[in-house]
């Protein structure tokens, strides 16, 4: 199903990959196709709870062996983004978990607790599986202060087996009511994941393919940098929202088993 001037793939992880941590198809099969017909890839997702690291061993754990340089996420997409902004050592207030704080202390920031939220030189969000009334509060207090404020994403839901639950989008709603304040975002729609996917490729936009489950950051992120695009209906959207979504993507496929056979 993929035209022979395609090179490389830039492929989305929840909803395309697994729900949750089900596995969408026999894993290994599909990356042994994709590596047999000689494609190239990387993961760039969204969701930075997991540090590069900890991806590699859950795709491990599911029959795929890769480098931990195959995967771009969100969190490291915003501590390179906070890094060209502030000095190393400036004051973080984060709403997030190991992935992100990781990616923000390897980039020299320090992450305040919620007792020490007030000295915060930036706010940074996105998803916190123990996130509580407390975070929200001291966030909110923060942004109406004016001190800059960041997201890794703007997903509303989560994909799992059982269906959508609330994403970093959900969480980002609280804080942007709250305050009539709307954060500056370093994950898909915008391009950043995609740009730093394609240097890591080393691959031209028109020769790699974006591939993800979601309209409007996975497929708009794809055509907003110039790659083609192929939406997969393993996660969000659906058949009937990409016959409405212009300019559609460029394939739509059941699942990345079926795109790359």
């Amino acid at each position: 199903m993929i035209p022979s001037n395609i090179k490389a793939l830039i492929l989305d992880m929840d909803g395309v990959v697994w729900k949750a941590d089900a596995p969408i198809g026999n894993l290994g099969k599909i990356f042994a196709r994709i590596r047999e017909r000689g494609l190239k890839f990387v993961f760039a997702t969204n969701n930075g709870t997991k540090t590069p690291e900890e991806y590699q061993q859950k795709l491990k754990e599911l029959g795929v062996e890769i480098e931990a340089s195959h995967v771009v996420t969100s969190a490291l997409g915003i501590a390179f983004m906070l890094a060209r902004i502030f000095p190393r050592g400036a004051k973080i207030f984060m709403i997030g978990e190991y992935g992100m704080r990781v990616a923000l202390e390897e980039k020299g920031f320090e992450i305040l607790s919620v007792e020490n939220a007030p000295e915060a030189e930036a706010v940074v969000m996105g998803i916190d599986r123990g996130i509580n009334f407390q975070k929200i509060a001291e966030a909110t207090l923060l942004v109406r202060a004016g001190i800059p404020f960041y997201t890794t994403n703007t997903d509303r839901t989560f994909p799992t087996p059982r269906g959508e639950i609330p994403g970093s989008g959900a969480w980002l709603s609280v804080v942007t009511t709250a305050t009539g304040v709307e954060p500056i975002v370093a994950g898909k729609p915008f391009p950043y994941l995609i740009e730093l996917s394609l240097e890591k490729l080393g691959t031209k936009k028109e020769e790699t393919l974006v591939v993800g489950d979601r309209l409007e950051t996975d497929i708009a992120a794809g055509q907003g940098v110039g790659c083609p695009t192929a939406l997969v209906l393993s996660g969000v959207s659906t058949k009937e929202q990409a016959d409405q979504w212009r300019p559609q993507p460029d394939m739509i496929a059941d699942s990345l088993s079926l795109l790359v056979s």
